[in-house]
């Protein structure tokens, strides 16, 4: 009983233990954002194709997407500590090989082994919480600022890349990982005990497998129709992928132990918190990385000009990110989530009015008013994934939440990504597959380049209606699925 008290009331290790696992989920979720300001300039060193640069774009999310949960299981078995050290210290490998790249296929190579290393940390380290605060409401507290430094990691990426790229090469938006990787082996194995799941269960190798190919030859479909048009490759591609990950979900029904517990989404709240967790990454990642190419190749600002123009939004969506659970606790779970829907659809559409001759205003009140609901998203996903299961399955829990997050953050430049590819070919001059590629042909005639550019904005105005609209039809599904009642009583919904 006194070591139980003495947990209760959580102590200097505890609070220093949660800075340090901060360091690896800032990261984790800050590269996943980082390169949208930096693309331009990846283009003109390493000229990747349009397939390449989407792939340099998302190969990490879905990398860390795919095998998050996978990872939360092994994290359970063997070790969360141990999986967290050894997903550090290949995360630190990767950033130093991803810096140096000298060409588009070795980075996208370098930013895969990111993404699996990014895969180990953010299952286990939301975990790790709940040895260092054992109290409900300390853990509730602590699972708080681990959801605010992650939407926060999201959010300042573009920002801090910006900075850097003022100064330095684009390597180094890779090289500044280092220093956090460096302190974090330094000082975990002194600050965080090792934890085991009571009871774990084996890690099925084939569903990991299936997820991972399937989502991979999806997508890879996806991006050669749009940047390449419709052919067999693409289509055994894709096909491939659905029947993959049809076996993929028909398994974990049969498993004793799967990867994706489904019976969680028999609860509406807990579905539609999850949703919320992908889609608006979706909608987040693809409109981030096509306003910076907008801001820089568009309207010709300065990379760290573009990197302050975001940095409203980014202040809205943590603050946001951080006071959420106090309103949920206040409106209720359904009020919230049709407010986090609402106001990035306001916030996607504000986008529309944006020209190639202006619309600095526009995309700054575009970011502040989605970033509300983003900040919503980011807290409302890991509070209710958490929450849905006893505390030693928490790192698989914890898994399914950052998977939505980070499958979203891919599937949106994959797919939405991918349509404004698609419209950029079938409007624009036809001269290159990329804007950045088409403006740096020696000799391009002012008209040209000025078509080049409005086709780029007719995708980015693709994407933001598309988004849009979608997140209002999820503010519909959310006022009716989410039961009305009093918020204590949603609460206990998303609990179960």
């Amino acid at each position: 009983m006194p070591r139980q008290h003495a947990h209760d009331a959580p102590g200097l290790r505890a609070w220093l233990g949660l800075l340090v696992v901060l360091g690896p989920v800032l990261l984790v979720s800050m590269d996943g954002s980082i390169l949208f300001l930096a693309m331009p300039r990846i283009s003109q060193a390493l000229a990747p194709t349009a397939d390449q640069a989407l792939w340099i774009l998302d190969v990490y999310g879905f990398a860390v997407g795919s095998l998050l949960i996978a990872f939360g299981s092994i994290g359970d078995r063997y070790g969360r500590r141990k999986l967290l050290t050894i997903g550090a210290t290949v995360f630190g490998v990767g950033s130093a090989a991803a810096a140096f790249a000298p060409t588009a296929e070795l980075l996208i190579a370098a930013r895969a082994l990111m993404g699996i290393a990014g895969a180990t940390l953010l299952p286990s380290a939301l975990a790790v919480l709940s040895e260092l605060f054992a109290d409900p409401r300390r853990r509730a507290q602590a699972i708080g600022i681990f959801a605010a430094a992650f939407a926060a990691g999201f959010a300042i990426g573009p920002i801090l890349g910006g900075v850097l790229l003022q100064r330095f090469w684009w390597g180094s938006v890779f090289l500044v990982n280092l220093p956090v990787i460096a302190v974090f082996l330094l000082l975990a194995p002194v600050l965080l005990r090792e934890v085991r799941a009571t009871r774990p269960g084996r890690v099925d190798a084939a569903s990991v497998v299936a997820s991972a190919a399937g989502l991979l030859l999806a997508v890879h479909a996806l991006k050669h129709v749009a940047a390449e048009g419709v052919s067999a490759t693409a289509v055994g591609s894709g096909a491939a992928g659905v029947v993959l990950l049809a076996w993929f979900a028909r398994r974990q029904q049969r498993l004793e132990h799967p990867l994706v517990d489904f019976s969680l989404f028999r609860d509406r709240v807990f579905t539609v918190a999850i949703i919320t967790g992908l889609v608006p990454l979706a909608a987040w990642s693809a409109t981030a990385y096509l306003s910076g190419v907008y801001l820089q190749s568009v309207l010709g600002l300065p990379v760290l000009a573009a990197a302050l123009l975001a940095l409203p939004g980014a202040v809205v969506l943590t603050t946001t990110c951080i006071v959420t659970p106090a309103v949920v606790d206040r409106v209720g779970k359904r009020a919230a989530l049709v407010g986090c829907h609402l106001s990035i659809a306001a916030g996607l559409l504000a986008l529309l009015p944006t020209a190639t001759t202006g619309g600095v205003g526009w995309y700054v009140a575009s970011t502040a008013i989605a970033g509300v609901g983003y900040g919503i998203s980011f807290s409302l996903v890991a509070d209710t994934a958490v929450g849905a299961v006893p505390v030693e399955r928490a790192g698989s829990a914890g898994a399914i939440a950052e998977t939505s997050n980070e499958i979203g953050n891919a599937l949106g430049i994959a797919l939405l990504g991918s349509l404004a590819a698609l419209l950029f070919r079938l409007t624009g001059p036809g001269l290159a597959p990329t804007l950045d590629g088409t403006l740096q042909l020696p000799d391009l005639a002012p008209a040209l380049a000025d078509g080049a550019k409005g086709a780029f904005v007719t995708g980015l105005h693709a994407v933001a209606a598309v988004a849009g609209v979608v997140h209002l039809v999820l503010g519909g599904l959310a006022l009716r699925w989410i039961p009305g009642a009093r918020p204590a009583p949603a609460v206990e919904a998303a609990a179960r």
